[in-house]
């Protein structure tokens, strides 16, 4: 009989705990990010009304951690509550880092970039600690600014926004042509210019992908997608015949939806696309009730199926300015002169957050990248297979599948808006 040293018997009950306390540590992140991202979609939408929307919870979940590393008192409260976790635990900045890190390797014919750029009023002393750990935070940057010149802090703001060849057209309190809030409504010059000292925090995402799978050119037509009033439209409408993760689902009011999940190659990421079963069941209706342990459920509620797949083409951006958003969500002393308290970032009195801009933007096409190219009309043969047809307004999430963090979430009401 193999006789084993009590402290070997100790070493491997310990090795076995821990493995078991990580998967249950990693398994709560996963369930906080998701709730995060339900809370910050759903609030969205109770102010985008019937629009495209998109934004990145992930993204914006980076950037709160960040600023918590600064928060103290009731502020960094707030923050933790509405994220769900302290990122000044060691275990918990930890899996936040290899996260990012994760998110932001781009090979396998993916382009994924994340910036986010801490503007800082000029004169305001930093503490080491936090310099150190923003330079540590994957793609941020800490940027001197001098607001009472809205002008130069504008330029700097559209440098730090440039996407490649792409620039996020950006103003502070506002946008190339006085939009940012999400409302569509022009902004006048913000009040806080020049005011006391200021912090701004700008965070721009944007994602291209390959699919495991490719669309055919050849096999998209221009076919009808009935809009949220019951008009249709003719769309360009991808197709192909795959075996796909494909549920069905059922929300806590009965009322039934489909999921679908295209991987992109190397399947790190994927597009899961959801669809309300009834026709005349409106996305709204879905949209309320989601929630994180319903996202939870189709990880182990997809099974593969042979189907047919038709899914329109679609490219949009939004642009938020979060400020408006967050203290709804329960982060409310961050943006207030006088309760914010960042004496984790600078010793110095005053420090408040002025703002928090948002840009997003992303493009699903037939080989998952920016392309264009003529389209053939052509008859597809129909097969016995199920179908899955997303020919009315449904909902999208990107996710990545070994950690489940939701880099998209939006929704698709009309294919053909490519408006911000």
């Amino acid at each position: 009989m193999l006789r084993l040293p009590v402290a070997s018997l100790l070493i491997c009950f310990w090795l076995v705990e821990r493995s078991h306390c990580n998967g249950s540590f990693q398994s709560s992140m996963r369930e906080l990010h998701n709730r995060f991202a339900v809370s910050l979609y759903q609030t969205l939408t109770e102010t985008e009304n019937s629009s495209n929307l998109i934004v990145s919870p992930v993204s914006v979940s980076s950037s709160l951690a960040l600023l918590q590393l600064g928060a103290r008192g009731n502020t960094r409260a707030q923050m933790e509550g509405t994220l769900g976790y302290n990122v000044n635990d060691a275990q918990v900045q930890d899996f936040l880092l290899h996260s990012q890190a994760d998110v932001s390797n781009t090979s396998q014919g993916m382009w994924l970039q994340q910036t986010c750029t801490l503007f800082i009023q000029s004169g305001v002393q930093l503490l080491t600690e936090f310099t150190q750990h923003a330079a540590a935070w994957g793609n941020t940057s800490v940027v001197r600014a001098n607001f009472s010149q809205p002008n130069h802090t504008r330029s700097q703001a559209e440098r730090a926004g440039h996407n490649h060849d792409e620039p996020w057209h950006l103003q502070p309190g506002g946008s190339s042509s006085g939009e940012l809030s999400g409302s569509g409504e022009p902004q006048a010059e913000p009040l806080w210019w020049g005011h006391r000292l200021q912090v701004a925090l700008l965070n721009t995402v944007a994602f291209r992908g390959v699919w495991q799978k490719q669309f055919m050119f050849t096999n998209t037509q221009n076919l009808p997608f009935i809009l949220s009033d019951g008009s249709a439209i003719k769309v360009p409408m991808m197709y192909q015949a795959a075996e796909v993760s494909f549920g069905q689902f059922r929300t806590v009011s009965d009322q039934r939806y489909t999921v679908l999940e295209l991987p992109y190659l190397g399947r790190s990421l994927s597009l899961q696309v959801v669809l309300p079963s009834e026709r005349k069941t409106p996305l709204s209706s879905l949209e309320s009730q989601l929630t994180a342990r319903q996202l939870a459920s189709w990880d182990s509620g997809l099974r593969r199926t042979k189907m047919d797949i038709f899914l329109p083409r679609f490219k949009m951006q939004n642009k938020f300015n979060l400020r408006s958003v967050l203290p709804s969500m329960g982060i409310s002393d961050a943006f207030n002169p006088t309760a914010a308290d960042f004496t984790g970032m600078s010793v110095e009195e005053g420090l408040y957050m002025s703002d928090a801009f948002h840009e997003v933007r992303i493009e699903v096409t037939e080989d998952g990248t920016k392309a264009a190219a003529a389209t053939a009309m052509v008859l597809l043969k129909r097969s016995r297979a199920p179908v899955f047809k997303a020919d009315r307004p449904f909902l999208f999430l990107l996710r990545q599948v070994n950690t489940g963090s939701i880099l998209f979430m939006g929704r698709v009401m009309n294919p053909a808006d490519e408006a911000p």
